[in-house]
This record gives structure tokens, C-alpha cells and sequence, in this order.
């Protein structure tokens, strides 16, 4: 049998309107620590998110996604967050915010490979 090395997982939001509490999945975040993991998958659905908000700016939030992806990556362009170690860089991006972009709590799981759990659950929830 493989190892099964911890995971922790959130899923990434667009809250078109923070008032009304209402969003749309597009995006999971994992992070395992064993395996130095930490990586974000999203993709925008735009005929959705304008069902939520007619006015959303979709270039703002793409560039919102594609910061959390560059920190997730310690990619310099990323800012000072970018530099910070993978655990480090998991909690700051899933901290509870009141902002456009969020995420979910965070939830753990089990896996041998992450970049395959990572896949499974951004078809199960955002998909």
C-alpha cells in the first residue's frame, strides 16, 4: 500500500456582492506539507458569476486569482507574501476575508498524489 500524506484544502470563491453572501466556487487551493505542496487551480465561468452580478469586472478578479497563484507558486512577482514558507503563504491565503475574492475554511484529507487530489476536488466542487 502507498503512503497517504495529509492534506489541507480550501476552496477558492468570487463574492460578486459581499452583502448578500452569495458565491461561486471557482477555485480549490492544497496545500501538503509532506510532499512540499502548495498550489491553486481556478477558472473563471463568466456567464455564471454575471448571473450573480451583471456589473462584476472580470479582469479584476482574473488578477486577483492569478496574485494567489504567483504566492502559491513563491513566485517574487508574488510580493512580500510570495517569499514567505508554503505554510505560511496557506494560512495568509485562506484567512477569512470580507473581500470579492475568499475562501472556504479549511478542510484536511488523505492522498498519495496531491496534484491528482487537487484535480478531483476542483471537478467535484467547482466543475
Amino acid at each position: 500500500m502507498q503512503e497517504q500524506h495529509l492534506f489541507e484544502y480550501a476552496v477558492i470563491r468570487v463574492v460578486p456582492r459581499v452583502e448578500r453572501e452569495e458565491f461561486v466556487n471557482v477555485g480549490v487551493i492544497l496545500f501538503c506539507p509532506s510532499k512540499r505542496f502548495l498550489e491553486c487551480v481556478f477558472e473563471l465561468n463568466a456567464p455564471r458569476l454575471r448571473a450573480f452580478s451583471e456589473s462584476i469586472d472580470l479582469d479584476e478578479i482574473s488578477a486577483y486569482l492569478n496574485a494567489l497563484k504567483l504566492i502559491c507558486e513563491g513566485k517574487k512577482e508574488g510580493g512580500t507574501i510570495a517569499v514567505l514558507p508554503p505554510a505560511s503563504r496557506f494560512r495568509w491565503l485562506t484567512a477569512t476575508r470580507s473581500t470579492v475574492v475568499q475562501s472556504s475554511k479549511v478542510h484536511p484529507g488523505l492522498c498519495q498524489d496531491p496534484d491528482l487530489s487537487l484535480s478531483k476536488l476542483f471537478d467535484h466542487l467547482v466543475k
